[in-house]
């Protein structure tokens, strides 16, 4: 059984205080802006469910498929996949051995890998559930940026 992005989007809107969803781009943004802060916030994650035009590795245009993204720290990363890769050219995707159309399986996002992201395509209601706790170390590192974010724009004014 799957989790479908419905699901998804309540259990983070459910589960971790100050996010604002954002529909753009063809996907579903969440960002943490508990003090509504600048015009979105910080990226915490995504859910992706149509291809882009820079965006077409896991094949979103078949029914059904979509892609959940977020990102952790470098270290998180790296215990994961043990290489951060190169960021790709323009239009390009990540150099590897995955197979970003896979179904249920975990790997670095197929863009923003380089810069410690992952995607998981229609995870299982069990691969989410083991996810959760990378999702939290997730927003807890969102909130750090936020945080900075937000002391560098207080000390700017």
């Amino acid at each position: 059984m799957t989790t479908n992005p419905t699901i998804i989007s309540n259990f983070l809107l459910k589960t971790f205080e100050g996010l604002r969803m954002i529909d753009s781009w063809g996907e579903t943004s969440f960002f943490y802006n508990p003090n509504n802060i600048g015009p979105r916030g910080t990226y915490f994650c995504t859910i992706k469910e149509k291809n882009g035009e820079n965006d077409k590795a896991s094949a979103l245009d078949r029914k059904g498929v979509f892609r959940f993204n977020f990102g952790v720290s470098k270290s998180t990363f790296l215990e994961l996949f043990a290489v951060i890769p190169k960021r790709p050219p323009k239009g390009g995707i990540i150099e590897g051995s995955y197979n970003f159309t896979d179904l249920d399986c975990l790997s670095p996002h197929p863009i923003y890998g380089w810069m410690c992201w992952l995607a998981i395509t229609n995870p299982s209601e069990e691969s989410f559930k083991q996810l959760e706790p990378l999702i939290l170390k997730s927003y807890q590192l969102t909130k750090q940026k936020h945080s900075m974010k937000s002391s560098a724009h207080l000390a700017s004014d």
